[in-house]
């Protein structure tokens, strides 16, 4: 039995690290026939899916009539388990979409990600069979590698603030730019890793940028 889609809800579902706790959010306005699940920034340094750019992505894609899901990495409020440097919290993932699928059939999936979870969610768009991508901040040149992902070939947005105190500007764009088939790069002046001052710009952003993507 699926559960309902027209409520927002939180469940704890089982993961393979113990339970994952998972939040949904029904679309506003018309809904499209797509669901969207946003994954949180670095769980050792405080990400959680409460995390305001997360939320904020999370509202704008609503507000496109898109149904969000967001869920915390294993060792992160009530999910179970110990960070694993991103390996689990990819096995994290594709247990959250392959539940999802089931509780809300029919819908496709778009994956977003801010920081740490840019980088998840994009080493597993591939694999998830996402039909767009939302990469916010993505962590080029800290401790994460990007060179050997598997790139995908849907529609796809990368969004970087000018004056990010963590994560280098100039290496995403040089990064992007030297992708075979680079993504749709947005590139927002005064603007600090945490969106400070510019939640608002933020959401209004992806809001316009992904209409196009919608189905017809």
């Amino acid at each position: 039995m699926t559960i309902g889609t027209t409520a927002s809800y939180s469940v704890l579902i089982p993961g393979p690290a113990g339970q994952i706790e998972v939040a949904f959010d029904p679309a506003e306005g018309t809904p499209q026939p797509l669901l969207a699940v946003v994954c949180h920034p670095l769980p050792t340094e405080g990400g959680t899916m409460h995390n305001k750019v997360v939320t904020t992505a999370a509202r704008a894609l609503r507000e496109t009539g898109i149904a969000t899901l967001r869920f915390n990495f294993r060792g992160v409020g009530q999910s179970d388990g110990q960070f694993d440097n991103g390996q689990g919290e990819l096995d994290d993932l594709r247990t959250v979409v392959a539940w999802a699928a089931l509780q809300h059939p029919g819908k496709a999936l778009w994956l977003a990600g801010f920081s740490f979870g840019a980088w998840v969610s994009l080493r597993g768009a591939v694999d998830l069979r996402a039909k767009a991508l939302i990469s916010i901040a993505p962590p080029v040149g800290r401790s994460w590698a990007f060179d050997d992902i598997a790139l995908p070939q849907v529609p796809w947005l990368v969004i970087q603030g000018l004056s990010d105190e963590i994560v280098d500007a100039h290496a995403v764009r040089t990064w992007v730019s030297g992708l075979p088939q680079p993504p749709q790069l947005i590139e927002m002046p005064d603007t600090s890793h945490f969106f400070h001052r510019k939640l608002i710009d933020l959401r209004g952003l992806i809001r316009n940028s992904v209409r196009n993507w919608l189905p017809a």
